[in-house]
């Protein structure tokens, strides 16, 4: 277990929250009042993966050559996120932002810039994770989610795929796929549950 003087290097390019139910521009941080934090480990127990690379050197990084071996991301692409590089912007970043799952995972490596994925819990209360330069995050298969830009409006971000990608949105309620079943069975399902698991974290 890591001692509380441990800081995890993780933490200063990926940090988590309870948001509040506000609707106000989605790419504002919405706290709650006072903040709620969440831990890197909480967010593993939802499935929610995340380690801290060198972004400046993705090309030749031993560590995340190994990352991709160990869990068969064998294709890569990059995209751009921002009003000037991505055609349609105002659509795209509507539709990024309508929750909804994927059959596989959803991986992300954070290269410049940022932006907020926005993940359920099991009360389903939505958890946003900040991911900056040098952050990777997994989004497990059948997890609830939503991403969008914060008020930098840009994000850069290599995206890894087992095989050959699918990126198709199943926008919720999807409850009856067999990915959503095989995440609430692997990650557990009950309120009372998660409960329990944020008071021993």
């Amino acid at each position: 277990m890591v001692g509380t003087l441990e800081k995890d290097a993780r933490e200063e390019v990926l940090q988590a929250w309870y948001m509040d139910d506000s609707n106000e521009d989605q790419r504002l941080p919405h706290h709650r009042e006072p903040k709620q934090f969440v831990s890197l480990e909480q967010l593993a127990k939802l499935g929610v993966l995340s380690w801290r690379l060198d972004a400046d050197k993705y090309e030749t990084d031993e560590e995340l050559k190994k990352i991709r071996e160990e869990r068969g991301y064998s294709y890569i692409d990059f995209c751009e996120v921002c009003p000037e590089k991505l055609p349609n912007y105002e659509e795209k970043i509507k539709n990024f932002f309508e929750e909804h799952l994927h059959t596989d995972e959803e991986i992300r490596y954070c290269l410049a810039g940022s932006g907020y994925f926005d993940v359920r819990n099991h009360n389903d209360e939505w958890i946003r994770v900040w991911v900056k330069k040098g952050g990777m995050i997994v989004l497990p298969a059948g997890i609830y989610h939503r991403f969008t830009l914060d008020t930098d409006n840009y994000i850069k971000a290599m995206r890894l795929f087992v095989g050959d990608p699918i990126w198709t949105p199943f926008n919720r309620p999807h409850d009856h796929l067999p990915a959503r079943k095989e995440y609430l069975q692997s990650f557990g399902t009950t309120q009372a549950g998660d409960h329990a698991v944020d008071t021993t974290a």
